[in-house]
């Protein structure tokens, strides 16, 4: 029996079948479990979230004579809201053009929840019970509304981490990144967002690796690096047996550090023996790694990324690596650039024009070698002036506030 009932009505020992509310108006990434922990039953409290469905016959019932909002049997359950449904109602999907600046704030928020409901995944992992990915499912619907809504707030959100979040964090942008990738090369919805779990899930191994070498602050050993050769393997293993993750996900998961002259790992596999989805796994786990600050390196500038990475032959397909600098841009958000008129600004936006031409931030002379109060330029404008003289090494300039410079969002320090 299903009954829906008033969140302070739940008790420790329920089972809870279903939030009643938004996905996004509660701390889980999943349902379908016993409420044993007293900080759990705290957190929901806590959340917006007012009313929820329970199972009966898998947990306690609420005292007798105790009124509910509604109860079904689970023949007759109806179907759950549909904001909290795993896959959102495509009437409630707020999927609208806008700008950068518009999508940059609420591409932190869904950057922030999407972090925690990675932690939480990891951590069930880690303890050792199944993988369930039900909610992770909602969370990567919210990512690709974003990527629809702007393609490059959320993609260059999540490259902002800090050495503690790192796995987490990489694991949102790694999402987007497939998510926008997969849109580039024209596969359908369930290919998309199968792409976009593929992304979510393709570190998962890393949870069974020792922390002093997941979390070495500096170059790794031969043996150290033995070691973490074997998580596209350890993950394989957890995900292979859960009825809820596709073949998508198991082959990135297991195949994402493959490379194209059969120099990758775990099995060695060549050119067109790797999967066009572990292509895609293998450019974007690159790009965000190599971009991303470090406790040992100092992450590279964007544009420079993809320079370095055309460079590597036998490394990625030729065809996915192209679509993906398509959807990325030449000069990804981020990227610092001197203009033909000397000034050096920061790339802020594609303009959906030329790969060459981005929204720039300008906020820096070189000839008075002095700040300015910042403006934007769109190049991609008939009447502009301006061009892309060069990539800057933003190690060379030190802004401290280059991330807020193009996010328009302020970080702590």
């Amino acid at each position: 029996m299903l009954k829906r009932i008033h969140v302070d009505q739940l008790q420790l020992g329920m089972h809870l079948k279903e939030f009643c509310g938004a996905w996004m108006d509660h701390p889980f990434w999943r349902t379908g479990f016993v409420l044993k922990d007293a900080n759990d039953l705290a957190l929901i409290l806590a959340s917006s979230i007012k009313e929820v469905w329970i199972d009966c016959s898998l947990g306690l019932d609420v005292p007798v004579g105790v009124m509910v909002v509604a109860q079904a049997s689970e023949v007759d359950a109806p179907e759950p809201p549909a904001a909290a449904s795993p896959v959102a109602s495509p009437i409630s999907r707020d999927i609208a053009p806008a700008s950068a600046a518009k999508e940059m704030e609420r591409a932190a928020r869904i950057c922030l929840e999407s972090k925690a409901a990675v932690v939480s995944m990891f951590e069930e992992v880690r303890m050792g019970n199944a993988v369930d990915v039900g909610g992770a499912r909602q969370l990567v619907e919210d990512i690709s509304d974003s990527i629809a809504r702007n393609p490059g707030a959320i993609i260059s959100m999540a490259r902002i981490k800090t050495a503690d979040d790192y796995t987490y964090m990489h694991s949102v942008a790694v999402c987007a990144m497939m998510v926008s990738l997969a849109k580039q090369l024209g596969l359908d919805d369930a290919q998309t967002r199968a792409c976009g779990m593929a992304g979510l899930l393709h570190d998962l191994g890393k949870v069974a690796m020792p922390t002093e070498v997941l979390n070495k602050p500096g170059k790794l050993t031969d043996a150290e690096f033995d070691i973490m050769k074997t998580h596209p393997t350890e993950g394989f293993k957890m995900l292979k047996g859960s009825p809820q993750v596709d073949a998508v996900a198991l082959d990135v998961v297991l195949h994402h550090h493959e490379k194209m002259d059969g120099s990758g790992y775990p099995e060695r596999l060549k050119g067109d023996e790797i999967n066009l989805y572990a292509k895609m796994g293998a450019v974007c786990d690159v790009y965000d790694a190599i971009t991303s600050n470090r406790p040992y390196k100092t992450g590279w500038d964007p544009a420079e990324s993809l320079r370095k990475m055309a460079e590597w032959k036998g490394h990625f397909d030729p065809k996915v690596f192209q679509a993906f600098v398509k959807s990325m841009g030449i000069y990804p958000v981020g990227s610092l650039v001197r203009l033909t008129s000397g000034r050096i600004g920061v790339v802020t936006e594609q303009s959906g024009k030329s790969l060459t031409t981005p929204l720039v931030k300008v906020f820096y002379s070189t000839k008075s070698g002095l700040r300015i109060v910042p403006y934007v330029v769109d190049l991609s404008r008939s009447d502009s002036l301006e061009k892309i003289h060069q990539r800057e090494d933003p190690d060379k300039w030190n802004f401290p506030d280059l991330n807020e410079l193009w996010s328009g969002v302020l970080f702590p320090n």
